[in-house]
Formats: C-alpha cells, structure tokens, sequence
C-alpha cells in the first residue's frame, strides 16, 4: 500500500506501465466487489499465475501496490472502487468490466449515485473492445452497460430496488413485476429501457449459462447475494478462456474475504461474523443471519466511514428474529434500538458489541456490523482468540 504510493508519486503513468499487455478482469459495484474478485481470481488461477488486489485495497495506491507485487503473473483481476474506475480503466485496457450493483453507499452521499453511474457508462462507451458482465437485476449497472458493444448479462436474483425508482437516462419511473423492470416512458432514440435477458442466471439448483449449460453450484460463504456474484465471476472467468466447470469449482472453495465470513471462538460462544455497509448490503447481510443460531448480535457505528445520517435504517427489514436473542449494540445503538422496537423485536441494549457478545447465551452467535464497528470488533476478538491480526485480509487494512 505504501508502495503504491510512493510509486504514483513518482511515475503517475506507473499503473499503466506495470499492467502492460496483460489480459485482465476489473470488478466494481457498491456490494460484492472483494466477494467476486477473489472468486474470479481464485478461477483464472486455474490456468494462469494472477495478479490481485482481493484483499480490497482497491483505490490507486492498492492497485498498484498489487501489480508492482506480481509482475510476472499472466492475468490480472481487480477489485476497483467505482469513482476510480474510468481512469484505472483508461490505464490498464481491462479484458472483462464486471458490473455488479449500484446503490447509495451512504445516505449523506445519495447524489453520488446518479454521478458514478455516468461516469462509468462513460467509461464503457471509451473502451468499446472491453467485455461487459452486468447484473441485468440491478437497473442502475443495466443503464451502465445498456450500449456496450460486447455485453454479457448476468441475472443475480438481486432483491434491493429502493435505489431504482427512476432512470438516470430520462428521469422516467421504473416499474416492477415479476422479477422483470422496465422504465414508463422510452429513451430519447425511442428505445425501450427494459431488463435484457440473462445470458447467465442462477437459482436454487445451480448456475445456468450459454448453450444450455447448467451446473450444480455449492458455496462455502452464504447467502443469496453471494450467489449472485459467484455468477458474475464466472461469467468473467469464462471470457477469459477458463472453463465454465473450473470456474464454478474455484467459486465453490472460496470461504472467507477479509474476515467478513470468518467464525470465531471465544469461551462458550461461536461468532459468526458478517459486514454490511450500506442498506442494500443490510438487507442482504441479514438474509445471511442463521436463524437457528442462539443469539444475534447488531452492531451499528455513525463515524464518517460508515455514513452519519443513519435514516437508512428504517429501509431495512429487521422482523422475524423471534426465536432469537437480539442485542443493539454500537456507538449509535440506541438509534438501532428504536428501530428494532418498532419492527416489534425484543432486544436488549448494550454499547459496546463485545460486551454484548458475551451477555448472549452460551453457543452460536451471529454478529451484523456495519463498517467501523466490524473493523473494531474484529481486531479485538482476533486479539483474544489469537487468531491474528494486520493480515491482508484485516479489514482494518482495506480501502474504504
């Protein structure tokens, strides 16, 4: 990281210059970039030597930190913030762009959406020869890729459309129904603005493709979110000449990035960690929770990284924990206290999330954090386990 640095300090072209001619895949997205990166990283290295950023460094400083530190790999597979995007993207020439969400990070930065994505249709239209695999669920990455040359879509079984009620093209409103969407009013070339059909899709039974093909898919990291995104990365891996059946076992043998999936022993309880950072993370990080776990704990931070306007909380589900025990916790855990009131969830608040932890009941514990508050916790109960720190995959290492 401070390598990359020091590097762009010196040479602002260095990105460029360490890429080379190498084929390479970059992902972004608001939700899911480290999640798909190392899934797809994890396949090219079925036939290739990798170079990656799947840690989640993934502004200027970490890409290059990552190629600077693999210089003779044959691929490269990044994870790339999507504000950087267009010039990493003018850099290094990408083979696939994989696009998988757009949705507000935070609620104090929600005019930033309706931006990135111009910014980033922009991008696509200056790199006509890149590969495009688009979430065809998410109707904001769909605009993104909608007049791509060589687009491959990709149907997640996405659920959040809070952030999708008008079209950043014509301000026309977005309807639903039945899995489909489609904008009232047509584009401005007369051009209905509608989901396209996958070419790729996943359900309960596996992975379907291009002629045909289906695959039985069974991953290691939960939840439905994931096996969206274990779709894209596929879908990526095979345009870079990796077999869809490689792919789809490399996805499989994926079981933990950046600690966020990690399960953890302290005394008599077994913690199950999961992050989410935004509501759309939120809503899926929930769906994530074992319900048959003895306890959940949430744990939610107002510091600027996490966003401080927390209104967004009453966008998200919090019902049906009834056969749990529920414990707020967090520097804004009153906040979330109120809303689990409403929602009609008994809980019990306490500020501290380690404290809470160990205020459950012996056994499972599921824990929900947003980002400050998992970064912390996570250095605290690897401190007391013993399970380490300041890895690659410490979270406290990764770009925001």
């Amino acid at each position: 990281m401070i390598g990359g640095l020091v590097a762009l300090q010196v040479d602002p072209n260095i990105m460029s210059k360490l890429a080379g001619e190498r084929m390479s895949v970059v992902v972004t997205g608001t939700n899911g970039k480290s999640t798909t990166t190392r899934m797809a990283a994890t396949a090219l290295r079925t036939q290739y030597t990798v170079a990656t950023n799947d840690g989640g460094d993934n502004m200027d400083a970490g890409i290059v930190s990552a190629l600077n530190q693999h210089l003779d790999a044959q691929t490269i597979c990044l994870e790339v913030d999507e504000m950087h995007v267009p010039h990493v993207m003018d850099a290094i020439s990408p083979t696939v762009l994989v696009l998988l969400n757009l949705s507000r990070d935070q609620l104090d930065r929600v005019g930033e959406i309706n931006t990135i994505e111009r910014r980033l249709r922009a991008a696509v239209a200056a790199h006509p020869e890149t590969i495009v695999v688009a979430n065809c669920d998410d109707m904001m990455m769909t605009s993104v890729a909608y007049d791509a040359k060589n687009v491959v879509w990709v149907s997640t079984g996405g659920s959040w459309s809070n952030d999708a009620t008008t079209s950043p093209r014509n301000n026309s409103a977005i309807l639903h129904a039945d899995g489909d969407w489609w904008a009232a009013e047509p584009l401005e070339d007369g051009r209905e603005f509608r989901r396209p059909t996958p070419d790729w899709w996943v359900d309960d039974d596996g992975l379907h493709g291009p002629d045909g093909l289906s695959l039985p898919m069974h991953l290691r990291v939960p939840g439905r979110a994931n096996r969206g995104n274990a779709a894209q990365a596929v879908a990526a891996a095979v345009n870079m000449l990796v077999s869809a059946e490689d792919a789809v076992r490399a996805a499989e043998s994926v079981d933990d990035v950046a600690g966020r999936y990690t399960t953890l022993q302290l005394d008599d309880h077994e913690i199950h960690l999961l992050l989410a950072k935004n509501p759309a993370g939120w809503q899926e990080a929930l769906n994530m929770v074992d319900r048959t776990a003895d306890s959940l704990v949430i744990s939610v931070n107002g510091q600027e990284a996490d966003g401080i306007d927390l209104s967004w909380l009453w966008d998200v589900r919090f019902e049906n924990f009834s056969d749990t025990a529920v414990f707020c916790s967090g520097e804004r855990g009153t906040d979330l206290s109120v809303r689990l009131t409403y929602a009609g969830v008994e809980h019990e608040l306490i500020h501290d999330p380690l404290e809470a932890i160990r205020a459950c009941p012996p056994g499972r514990v599921e824990v929900l954090a947003n980002y400050t508050s998992f970064r912390d916790l996570f250095r605290e109960l690897r401190h007391l386990t013993g399970a380490g720190a300041g890895t690659a995959d410490d979270p406290t290492s990764r770009d925001h």
